[in-house]
């Protein structure tokens, strides 16, 4: 991430997470102003994003992955606060969350980057 739109600008921050969603908030000839979900804001090249959507856990001090998307369902496992895993649908308050190769569900008001396309 850098501090302006250029290759001239200095690196700010390098990211090494997998699924780390930030949202875009600028666009920019092939640069991207975005926002990851400690709320750093800065421009990485297009190219070092993908579309494929990822969340982070926020809930604390655990969010239960459920077998399915209800309260009722069996918890799978707990995921800790800033684990991050790959994105699914998401529907009535609930995201299908895949996070080390293990699918389940979780809330969707427990993780960061649910939010619209």
């Amino acid at each position: 991430m850098r501090v302006g739109p250029g290759e001239d600008y200095r690196i700010n921050w390098v990211y090494h997470r997998a699924h780390l969603p930030v949202k875009v908030l600028r666009v920019m000839e092939g640069w991207r102003l975005i926002e990851d979900p400690d709320g750093a804001r800065g421009w990485v090249l297009a190219k070092f994003l993908t579309k494929e959507r990822g969340a982070y856990v926020t809930a604390s001090p655990s969010a239960d992955i459920h077998a399915a998307a209800a309260a009722g369902s069996a918890v799978l496992w707990r995921a800790a606060p800033g684990v991050v895993g790959a994105l699914g649908p998401c529907r009535e308050g609930w995201c299908h969350i895949d996070i080390a190769g293990k699918g389940g569900f979780i809330r969707e008001d427990q993780i960061w980057g649910s939010g619209a396309l």
